[in-house]
């Protein structure tokens, strides 16, 4: 058995992250300059962003929420957002009764109102559930907004932004997502003239 080289593995890792970094800014800029102005828009009209995904991208988008809803760097007004992915009896009722397909998109036509943004997320821009919910959205006049990565899977023609991190790695597309996505709220609190 050939041992593993640890430090070749890490080595590479931060190299293939460090690659992804430098090239995003330039795939994305123009795509997350649109997205600010569209949740600063729907904010200051008194809407709200919602934003929702699986798993890692779950996490991301409870953190994103929690950011605006609470404070990103400086205590401020709070931003109305909301993460699709933290009411158990919700998505436990959905999953069971209409199918897990239809997780976002039920929620979406619960709480959306037109105006608001939907922004989900993933990394591959296969999963049924988070392409239902922009469908939904899009159909109950939300804006719909999408972070993925490489061609973008299923997405394009569903959201508008959608802001592609231009690797097909889910690790440094989660990277470069949480990265972006923190951009958003500082961008956004300053937009609105919260700090």
């Amino acid at each position: 058995m050939t041992a593993f080289d640890v430090a070749a593995y890490v080595s590479s890792e931060f190299a293939e992250h460090a690659a992804v970094q430098r090239a995003t800014p330039d795939v994305v800029s123009a795509d997350l300059l649109r997205l600010v102005e569209l949740c600063a828009a729907s904010i200051e009209a008194g809407g709200k962003i919602l934003f929702f995904g699986n798993g890692g991208s779950a996490g991301d988008a409870q953190h994103l929420a929690t950011e605006l809803a609470v404070r990103y760097q400086r205590d401020r007004a709070p931003i109305a957002a909301i993460a699709l992915t933290t009411d158990s009896s919700a998505l436990t009722a959905i999953g069971n009764d209409m199918g897990f397909d239809q997780l976002f998109a039920r929620q979406v036509q619960a709480i959306g109102r037109p105006g608001d943004v939907a922004i989900g997320i993933t990394t591959s821009g296969r999963s049924a559930n988070v392409a239902n919910g922009l469908i939904a959205a899009r159909e109950c006049g939300l804006r719909a907004a999408a972070f993925s990565g490489g061609s973008g899977g299923a997405l394009p023609g569903l959201a508008d932004p959608l802001i592609l991190v231009p690797s097909t790695t889910t690790a440094r597309i989660q990277e470069m997502h949480i990265t972006i996505g923190q951009i958003l709220c500082g961008a956004l609190e300053r937009r609105l003239g919260l700090v």
